[in-house]
């Protein structure tokens, strides 16, 4: 469950922050594209809730990746 927590030893910290920033991008980036397209199929965009529910799922997928990453494994040197 905790394969590559960040907490590990054998993790390499900046490795990790740098890789779990770059899922944290990515996940706040497909929830405002989800955000928006819902909102412009119902013909006006919210957005304060776009981009709030943009940042929460950002802040999500950080405290998601202190469990583990699978693109930091702690056997990479």
């Amino acid at each position: 469950m905790l394969k590559n927590c960040v907490f590990k030893v054998s993790v390499d910290t900046r490795k990790w922050i740098q890789k779990a920033m770059i899922r944290a991008v990515k996940t706040v980036a497909q929830a405002a594209i989800a955000g928006i397209g819902a909102a412009a199929a119902l013909g006006q965009v919210d957005w304060k809730y776009v981009m709030s529910a943009a940042a929460l799922a950002g802040v999500l997928s950080l405290l998601t990746s202190v469990a583990g990453i699978p693109e930091c494994s702690s056997d990479e040197e």
